[in-house]
């Protein structure tokens, strides 16, 4: 990696990036997209995508019934943030940033020597008790995205950022 606004990465250990997902990529376009970004995120971080499957709800749920399985998905995510990371929960309350903005969060936990995990629910988003255990509430937008979607829209400003950090020509 080269030196950029943030640094020079290029002698130090590579950045662990986990994404945890409530779905899986369905569209081939959609996995196509996700995985030329995993592709080119190669050069610059370990990234490591977790999908875990949303609990099942009926057709019509209620209010209780979609809690409770939010609580059961946010068992399951708990168990799978791995240690000495940095927790952001992706939710439309949560606060937007710029580019550059996200960027710098990268890079000022790297410089912790610390990884980063992203979370993305499921179409009922996350449950209250996984938020308040992570770092940070960051959304994208106050649209509401679809959530496969959404995962394409992370890998590329996970790139992004990676191409600010280190001076890259990608983002202008």
């Amino acid at each position: 990696m080269g030196g950029g606004a943030f640094g020079k990465w290029s002698d130090s250990p590579v950045m662990k990036i986990t994404l945890i997902a409530l779905s899986s990529l369905k569209e081939t376009y959609l996995k196509e997209a996700a995985g030329e970004y995993a592709k080119r995120l190669g050069g610059y971080c370990d990234l490591k995508v977790i999908e875990i499957k949303p609990a099942r709800l009926p057709e019509k749920p209620s209010a209780g019934e979609i809690e409770s399985a939010l609580e059961r998905e946010a068992k399951e995510i708990a168990a799978k943030i791995p240690p000495n990371t940095y927790v952001t929960a992706l939710c439309i309350e949560g606060k937007q940033k710029t580019s550059p903005e996200f960027a710098a969060a990268i890079s000022q936990n790297y410089n912790l020597g610390c990884g980063m995990t992203f979370l993305i629910g499921s179409s009922h988003g996350l449950a209250e008790s996984i938020k308040q255990r992570c770092n940070e509430r960051l959304s994208f937008s106050k649209m509401t995205f679809p959530h496969q979607l959404f995962r394409v829209m992370l890998l590329e400003q996970l790139y992004r950022a990676f191409q600010i950090i280190n001076g890259g020509e990608y983002h202008k």
